[in-house]
């Protein structure tokens, strides 16, 4: 097991946002966190990246309190893909990428050539060999999100942690990006944790062959768990976003069935939005 949650809550002001959730994370699982906006996503993955400390409960990494570490320590130990980047020099996509390597070099450490190696095997990986020449101020969206994950799977971590990765990017980039997520933690056996709002995602995720756990958010409730099957029902749809919808099953281009979301009537609620 690379993450453990146990027992999480927090509060903004008193008032309760994360209660009493537990989770765990390991090689080779991605788990996706859904939930309204302000359900508490980001907040609990700057408690596990160790941004907020004052959070009761417990989060492990690598069995040891999350809390315990530096940041650099930490950063050795799990990667993180922000859901907003924008950048502001004009570094080429390889200088960006090998900026991963930081959490071993230091800041102000020179990479060497191991460094260099893992860099371009990350920039090969992700499949972006094209753009490292490019100014990583010139990418478009889909294209920047991939130079961020190659920049994370330079890290060399066992857990890579994200927030809303397919934010704005077009339904080619969407699926270009998780089909490889996807092959980074079948074949490399990393760790993901994965905030998002397509509540489609765990099928897609599942339906590549990986085990894949969904945890449904919801302002000051306990957090429901369970398989995308399980947990993504219309009762919980209804309970959660007000929203009546269905999971459909559907067959891809090779006769294999897989699931989505379809929402049947609108919204209703208006309290939830």
């Amino acid at each position: 097991m690379i993450l453990s949650v146990e027992h999480l809550s927090f509060s903004y002001d008193n008032t309760p946002l994360l209660c009493d959730l537990s989770l765990t994370v390991s090689k080779g699982e991605i788990v996706c966190l859904l939930g309204p906006n302000g359900s508490g996503k980001t907040t609990l993955l700057d408690c596990v990246l160790g941004f907020r400390r004052d959070f009761s409960g417990s989060i492990t990494v690598d069995s040891r309190d999350v809390r315990t570490f530096s940041r650099p320590e930490l950063a050795q130990r799990i990667a993180y893909v922000p859901q907003l980047h924008t950048p502001t020099f004009p570094y080429t996509v390889r200088e960006a990428v090998l900026m991963g390597r930081a959490a071993h070099t230091g800041l102000f450490g020179a990479p060497g050539k191991e460094d260099e190696a893992l860099c371009d095997a990350a920039i090969r990986r992700v499949g972006i060999e094209a753009l490292s020449n490019r100014a990583y101020t010139s990418l478009s969206g889909g294209e920047l999100k991939l130079v961020l994950l190659a920049r994370a799977l330079a890290q060399q971590t066992a857990l890579i942690v994200l927030d809303e990765p397919t934010a704005s990017l077009d339904f080619k980039n969407e699926l270009l990006f998780l089909d490889t997520l996807a092959s980074l933690a079948k074949e490399e056996g990393i760790g993901v944790l994965m905030a998002t709002h397509a509540l489609q995602h765990p099928f897609q995720l599942e339906g590549r062959g990986l085990p894949v756990q969904a945890v449904m958010l919801s302002r000051g409730e306990t957090a429901r768990c369970g398989a995308p099957g399980e947990l993504l029902t219309p009762q919980t749809m209804l309970d959660v976003y007000g929203v009546n919808a269905a999971v459909v099953e559907t067959a891809d281009l090779h006769g294999n069935t897989v699931k989505t979301i379809a929402v049947l009537s609108g919204t209703a609620s208006q309290e939830t939005i």
